[in-house]
């Protein structure tokens, strides 16, 4: 009996082992779709794929812990940098991601203040913070606005005019206060008790003319359909609704302008949570994704630019040449980074937020 049995075991199939998963958490519209598909053939790793449109979300996911992701992608000032200090990213493995070569050295060094040695996470794509508009609607409303200012958008008297057009300011202090307080002649990164009340005050006073607060994967479809005229979003949503527009015949352009007053610059990082289920997976990602064709792929797709030199040769002309998605030296020296702010101004900042969100 024990014989049959064992026979029959040995002529049963075996059962096929579990396809491995990843766990990806993007921002929205932040990727290039083959990019996807590519890696799950040529790996056998199938892609579980979420996505957020603030860092806000982000963190508020990643602080209840095992949020099950195996890759995440926070930008290095303010996430990123907290993340590092409370041990909550896994240390790259450097000799498993080969195509880390191919990154630009001067970029990763920007990284290395908050990040010593490179060692928790690799730049995946990079922009700025500025503003998205109608030109034609605007020159329409307000005549005399200057279109290359944040004064296009805080000063309320053009708020006031434009209101008629559309107005929207992305749901992120962290991206937004930054901006305000540059616009002010303040510090970036000031926690000041006096420069948080002048920022408060000057969202204030263009409250009343905004249509809304929405994420910023809103923006690029209410800008994209015309339902607005202005918005302070990022550069390469701002971007990809033009891209949106003109494929839909939009008897329309959107243009993309940073600030002169300076733009922030910011830069999102592949990481790996310390609590990685997949860990294997996700470097074998990174590396896949650190590929000059790859990588030229997703600029194509999303607009914003890698820190990959070789993916730009490889890019279509009109995003290579494109000033908006390549900044200039003078625009780059002209930009700022925002730091990471100490607990109690995050909490400051926080309950601004919420006032300014309420319109009290």
């Amino acid at each position: 009996m024990k014989r049959a049995l064992l026979a029959l075991l040995l002529l049963m199939p075996l059962a096929a082992p579990a396809q491995p998963v990843l766990n990806v958490f993007n921002w929205a519209d932040y990727i290039d779709p083959y990019a996807v598909d590519r890696f799950q053939r040529e790996s056998g790793i199938r892609i579980r794929y979420d996505v957020y449109d603030s860092l806000e979300t982000l963190e508020g996911r990643l602080s209840a812990g095992r949020s099950g992701f195996d890759i995440i992608v926070p930008t290095s000032e303010p996430t990123f940098a907290r993340l590092v200090r409370a041990g909550g990213l896994r240390p790259l493995d450097m000799s498993r991601i080969p195509n880390a070569r191919n990154l630009d050295p001067a970029l990763m060094q920007r990284i290395a203040a908050v990040d010593p040695g490179n060692r928790h996470g690799v730049i995946y794509l990079w922009g700025t913070v500025g503003l998205g508009m109608r030109e034609d609607r605007i020159r329409a409303l307000a005549p005399d606005a200057p279109l290359d200012s944040m004064a296009l958008l805080m000063d309320p008297a053009n708020a006031r005019r434009l209101a008629r057009c559309g107005i929207a300011v992305m749901d992120s202090p962290t991206d937004v206060l930054p901006s305000v307080l540059r616009f002010l002649g303040r510090d970036p990164n000031s926690g000041d008790a006096a420069d948080l009340r002048a920022a408060e005050q000057a969202l204030l006073a263009i409250r009343p003319f905004l249509r809304s607060i929405p994420g910023s994967a809103a923006i690029v479809d209410a800008l994209a359909n015309g339902e607005i005229c202005l918005a302070l979003s990022y550069s390469g949503d701002v971007i990809q609704a033009g891209a949106r527009a003109r494929e839909a015949n939009r008897p329309f352009d959107i243009r993309y302008v940073a600030p002169r007053e300076g733009a922030q610059l910011w830069f999102d990082m592949l990481a790996i949570p310390a609590d990685a289920p997949n860990p294997d997976a996700a470097h074998a990602f990174i590396n896949f994704l650190l590929q000059p064709d790859v990588m030229a792929g997703i600029t194509n797709q999303v607009r914003y630019p890698s820190a990959v030199p070789a993916a730009r040769a490889l890019l279509r002309a009109d995003v290579a040449n494109d000033p908006s998605v390549h900044p200039d030296d003078a625009a780059l020296r002209n930009a700022f980074i925002a730091g990471t702010p100490p607990a109690a101004v995050e909490r400051a900042r926080t309950r601004l937020w919420s006032r300014f969100k309420a319109g009290r």
